[in-house]
Formats: C-alpha cells, sequence, structure tokens
C-alpha cells in the first residue's frame, strides 16, 4: 500500500513538471485526462531508456557526463508523451468525446435519440426508400410512374414518423424548384390533424404558464378543442370582461420530441448530402437547417405573438379594410400559450357558397387578399408565410380574417428593392430590367451568360405574364427551373415569398377562378412602387441623400485642390497599407510561425542526422561520442517543433491558445 501511495505522490509531482513544460512546448492547452496520461507514459518509459542508454546503476563516470545523458533521458521521456498527446489530439480532437461531467446526463438522451433514429431508419425502410438513403437510384431520373411510387412512399413514411416529419413534408410539397411536381403535390396531401391530448394536461399547462387557476383569468374556458394539431390545440374561451377569444395551447411534451427528431433531421440530411448527389444537388442539410431554425420558431409562441402584432402594424394591413389581424393579449400569452382575438367565420377554402350567398365580390376579396400580401413582401418586408386556405377565415361582416402567423417571412431593405424593380419591369414588360432585378435577389456564380438569362426571362414573361394567360403553379415552376438552368442560387426569405406567392394563388382561385394574377400585379406596380417616382417622392428621396452627401460634398473643393497641389509640384503618392487589419496580421504572423518552427526543426534534424554521422570526436562514455550525444539532443528538439506544428495544424482554430 505505501509503495502504491509513493506512486501516486511521485505521479503528481510529475505532473507538476510535466504540465507546464508539455503546455509551454507545444503551445496549447490540453485537458487533465491527456495530462495525467502522457505523463504517465513519460515515466514509464524513463528508467528503461536510461538502462537502455548509460547501463544499470551505478553509472561510472564523469559528473559532467552524467548530468549530460540525464537530461537527454529526460528529453527523450518527456518526448514519449509529447508524441501520445498529438497522437491523440489527431485522433480523438479535444471537444470530440463529451466530458464526463456531461456523459451521465446525456446518456438516456443519447440512448432514447438512438432508439428514435432506428425507428425512423425501419419506417424508412418498410416504405421502400432504403435505396435513395444509400444514393442508389435517383428520384430526378425516374420517369413518371417511378415517381408516384416514390411520392406515396415518400408520405406514408412521413406520415407513420411523425410531427415533425409531417411538417417537414408539407413544407416540402412548397418546394417544386427541388423536387417533382408529383412529389410535391402527393406531399400536399400531408394533414397534421391527431387526437387531442387530454383535458388534464392541457389544464396543468395552462395554470403552470399563466400562473394561476383559469377561474380569476376567464369568465368561460370550453374544455372541447376547437381543432386538434400536432403541435397545439385550440380552444374558445371569454374574458372577464365578456370578450370572445380563442386559446392556442402547445401539446405536453412536444417541444423534447421536436428537438430530438430535429436533430435526427439533420443526421440524415447530412446523411443524404454525403451519400448521393441529388442530396447535395439539393442542399438538403441547409434546407435541413432552415427548417430546424422555423420549427423551433414554431414552439415558441412569443415569436407568434410578436409576428401577429408587427403584421397589424405594417402597411399593407393598416391601409386594408378587408383585412383582419386577430388581437393579441399579451398579459395572457405566453411561451406555450396564445391569447387572442376570436374571429367569427368559416374557412375561406369553403367559403365559395358564402360569398355568392352574401353577394359579395370575390374578385374584390382576391385583389385585396393579394395586394395586402404583396404589399407585405414589397413595402414592410414581413409577410405571412404560409397563406394557405385553412389560415384565411370569411368573417360574418365580409371581411378576410388572417390567422397563424406562426411562420412569417422577413426581407431586408435592399431585397425589396429589387423585388419592387422587379414588379416595375413585369409591369412594363421589360425583360432586361427584370433580368437585372432578379440578379440582385438571387445568388449568381461567377460566371454567368446573362443575355442566354435574359431570353429565357423575355420568354417565360411571354408566356406566362400575357393578358387574359391563366396561372397556375406552373408559373412558379418555370421561374425555379429558369433559376435553376442558370445556376442561380436561392435565397431562403426568396423562396419563401414564391411559396407564398404560389400559395396565395391557389388560395384566391378557391374564392375567385377567374382573378387575373398578372393585372392585380402590375395594378399594384403602378399605385404603390411608382409611389416612389412621384415629384413628391423624388423631390424627398433627393433631399435625404443630399444631407448624407453634403458634409463629404463640403470636404470635397480642399481635397481636391491638394491634390492639384501634389501633382503640380511632383509630390502626389499613393500609400497602400498591408495588412491594415489587425485579423490579417494575427493570420499571417501565425502562418509565418508555423513555417518558422517548420524550418527550424528540419534544420534540427538534418544537423543531428549529420552529427550522428560524423565519426570520431572526443569519447563521453565507451559508446558515445560528444557528437552523437550533441546529435540526439538536436534530434530531440527536431521532434518537439514537428510535434509543435502538427499539433498546430490538428488544433481547431477555435481551440489554440497562444
Amino acid at each position: 500500500m505505501d509503495v502504491v501511495v509513493l506512486r501516486l505522490v511521485n505521479l503528481v509531482i510529475f505532473m507538476m513538471i510535466f504540465v507546464p513544460i508539455s503546455q509551454r512546448l507545444l503551445g496549447v492547452r490540453f485537458g487533465l485526462g491527456r495530462l495525467a496520461v502522457g505523463a504517465l507514459i513519460t515515466l514509464s518509459v524513463s528508467g528503461p531508456l536510461a538502462v537502455a542508454m548509460i547501463g544499470t546503476p551505478p553509472w561510472t563516470g564523469s559528473s559532467g557526463a552524467a548530468l549530460a545523458f540525464m537530461a537527454l533521458i529526460a528529453l527523450c521521456s518527456m518526448l514519449a508523451g509529447l508524441v501520445f498527446l498529438v497522437l491523440a489530439e489527431a485522433l480523438v480532437p479535444t471537444g470530440s468525446l463529451p466530458r464526463a461531467r456531461d456523459l451521465r446526463r446525456d446518456l438516456s438522451g443519447r440512448i432514447a435519440r438512438t432508439r428514435r433514429y432506428l425507428q425512423i431508419l425501419r419506417i424508412a425502410l418498410k416504405h421502400g426508400l432504403g435505396p435513395y438513403l444509400r444514393g442508389r437510384r435517383r428520384p430526378g431520373r425516374e420517369n413518371a410512374a417511378g415517381q408516384a411510387e416514390l411520392a406515396r412512399s415518400l408520405r406514408l413514411a412521413l406520415d407513420e414518423a411523425g410531427v415533425t416529419f409531417v411538417k417537414l413534408g408539407q413544407v416540402l410539397s412548397t418546394r417544386s424548384d427541388i423536387i417533382p411536381e408529383s412529389v410535391a403535390t402527393e406531399l400536399s396531401r400531408l394533414q397534421d390533424q391527431v387526437t387531442p391530448a387530454p383535458w388534464p394536461q392541457i389544464e396543468e399547462i395552462l395554470t403552470e404558464e399563466l400562473g394561476a387557476p383559469l377561474s380569476p383569468l376567464y369568465a368561460a374556458f370550453d374544455t372541447e378543442p376547437l381543432a386538434a394539431a400536432s403541435v397545439a390545440q385550440v380552444y374558445t374561451a371569454r374574458l372577464t370582461n365578456g370578450t370572445e377569444v380563442v386559446v392556442k395551447v402547445q401539446r405536453p411534451g412536444i417541444a423534447g420530441l421536436v428537438d430530438r427528431d430535429l436533430d435526427i433531421v439533420r443526421r440524415l440530411a447530412r446523411l443524404l448530402d454525403r451519400n448521393t448527389d441529388w442530396g447535395r444537388s439539393m442542399g438538403v442539410r441547409a434546407l435541413a437547417d432552415g427548417f430546424a431554425d422555423a420549427m423551433r420558431e414554431e414552439l415558441d409562441f412569443t415569436v407568434e405573438a410578436g409576428n401577429m402584432t408587427t403584421v397589424a402594424a405594417g402597411q399593407s394591413v393598416a391601409a386594408s379594410n378587408d383585412l383582419v389581424v386577430p388581437r393579441l393579449y399579451p398579459e395572457r400569452s405566453t411561451r406555450r400559450v396564445l391569447t387572442m382575438q376570436r374571429l367569427d367565420g368559416i374557412g375561406l377554402g369553403n367559403a365559395g357558397q358564402a360569398i355568392a350567398d352574401r353577394g359579395l365580390d370575390p374578385v374584390r376579396l382576391g385583389r385585396a387578399l393579394f395586394e395586402c400580401l404583396l404589399g407585405q413582401v414589397a413595402i414592410d418586408g414581413v409577410f405571412h408565410a404560409d397563406p394557405h386556405p385553412g389560415n384565411f377565415l370569411l368573417l360574418t361582416d365580409g371581411r378576410i380574417g388572417m390567422l397563424d402567423l406562426g411562420s412569417v417571412g422577413r426581407l431586408d431593405p435592399a431585397t425589396r428593392e429589387a423585388l419592387q424593380r422587379f414588379l416595375l419591369a413585369v409591369d412594363h414588360g421589360d425583360p432586361v430590367a427584370a433580368t437585372d432585378a432578379l440578379l440582385e435577389i438571387v445568388y449568381r456564380p461567377d460566371v454567368i451568360d446573362e443575355r442566354a438569362l435574359e431570353r429565357s426571362v423575355g420568354q417565360f414573361m411571354t408566356k406566362h405574364l400575357a393578358a387574359g394567360v391563366a396561372l397556375g403553379p406552373a408559373m412558379f415552376n418555370d421561374l425555379f427551373k429558369i433559376i435553376t438552368s442558370h445556376e442561380l442560387g436561392v435565397p431562403p426569405e426568396v423562396a419563401a415569398v414564391f411559396r407564398a406567392l404560389a400559395t396565395v394563388e391557389g388560395t384566391i382561385s378557391r374564392i375567385s377562378p377567374t382573378f387575373d394574377l398578372v393585372a392585380a400585379s402590375r395594378q399594384f406596380a403602378s399605385a404603390h412602387v411608382t409611389d416612389r417616382l412621384t415629384p413628391d417622392s423624388l423631390r424627398r428621396t433627393a433631399t435625404e441623400e443630399l444631407a448624407t452627401l453634403l458634409p463629404m460634398l463640403r470636404r470635397l473643393p480642399r481635397r481636391i485642390d491638394r491634390i492639384a497641389a501634389a501633382a503640380e509640384s511632383g509630390r502626389l503618392g499613393v500609400n497602400v497599407r498591408l495588412f491594415a487589419d489587425e485579423r490579417d496580421r494575427r493570420h499571417f504572423t501565425g502562418l509565418l510561425h508555423q513555417a518558422l518552427l517548420a524550418v527550424l526543426g528540419a534544420t534540427a534534424g538534418i544537423m543531428a542526422v549529420l552529427l550522428l554521422g560524423t565519426p570520431g570526436g572526443p569519447k563521453v562514455t565507451d559508446s558515445m561520442t560528444l557528437f552523437q550525444l550533441f546529435g540526439y539532443n538536436l534530434l530531440v528538439i527536431c521532434a518537439v517543433l514537428v510535434l509543435r506544428v502538427l499539433i498546430l495544424i490538428f488544433r481547431l482554430p477555435g481551440t489554440r491558445s497562444s
């Protein structure tokens, strides 16, 4: 027992020496576990190495030679520990394994995730999707019958997999730009209507979120859900002041299930991106990341509450007398509960007969809905991203109620201006201007044939934007074909705009089949976008720009005079500062540092080889000369420098330390 304690004490003492020296030599920090193993290896090889180099005790020879050999033995022993640290960093980088304190906490979650992952794989194999995961078949190269079979299998698999995958299928059904039209049509049949959760569980969530029982907050609360979806359930209630409201409550346990499934979606996306060419061409990883972000936003009802406030305050809704956004009651809304005004009406998809019975003008309603959405896109910058018929109500007073703002799109000012120019080009029938605006909206490659793109856009405008042409999903499919055929990239927010316009076109056709989308677009461009070209708007824009440029214009004459005087006297020069940015200097210094270490290591190695191969010289021991002793020391120095360069290469940039 005393021997074990003594060895532990020796190990602790040696670690106090090994830890700072190893981290100083390699220039990075390591975990305590790796340093302990490195120190143990160093201690383990020091004894056998000493016996191999200078024999068993007692040692003979001068004290200077003994000290030199002891230093060499210490360096070689230290080298063994350093080699272990570099190999450990190369094979298992720092941070790639969970920490010991996190392993126990994550173990149950990992087991549940693995079980769910295997369940998803079984569902995919059950419906014949296994070959597509391995990249053996390509959906784009199959005939119509094969695509129909794939679409049906995919829909059944997603439906069986649960809420997250149903939502994923619904998102894919709107992306006919990246999947075949037959697949998108089949996926559009996915519904997320599920059996409602029991009322006691819902009541528990309400009490927990609102911080009080329901009776003081609501005068009445109907325990039978008005609607039950996969993420939330909707109930009718009445406030204490008599206001009729609806309460949206998140289903119990849905957050953990969605987080686990989103992790699986990302893993499957990485698998498809790595193993299939069609997965890489579709950008499945980016699609999965965007879907995960949108799904997490949908689980946070505070995001939907903010969206409702923003959309209601937008110019397009505020200026319209035909659209209504429900009023929000923030004092009774939380992350998992949303209380809003109850709108009395019927779904717009089933409102055709009601519109006829009430004598309403379906064209006016369609134009109001379309101009509202187009105004949100081109003017407000925040728009309803899922305007399908179920998210609109025909109210009893003849107006349209806008529901479910959990999913909205957002556009920056530059993209909005480009969209406005695109609308103006469509209004004027100018394919050149439309092409220029389109190139500002999408991601453009380094090399592009702009003339071919202009011809494609011109043919598109002739085919789909002429007066009297019936519109449909084919219009947006052709637009996406133009984008993909010229290798243009569609930003997610722009794809959301196209999806919303395609969806709202289908929604409007349910109530007004003869609605002319092209005429409405041109009317909107004439009425709203061209407002920026009126004399008052131009005068206001010029004033704002002039106020911004005025300080520069005041300094411009003095600067021109200085430049002219310097040029006249022959003193005009240009001063260019290289590496003015601190990040550039730091990056270049790091590269130079590694290059110098590599050169010094190579030089030390060459000198070591030359010294070891040089015959003669003073004898240090019977078997070793002074030249050989210096050569071995230089060889150790060479190894340390090379190991330092390697560890800087293996270590991730974010974990390096100076």
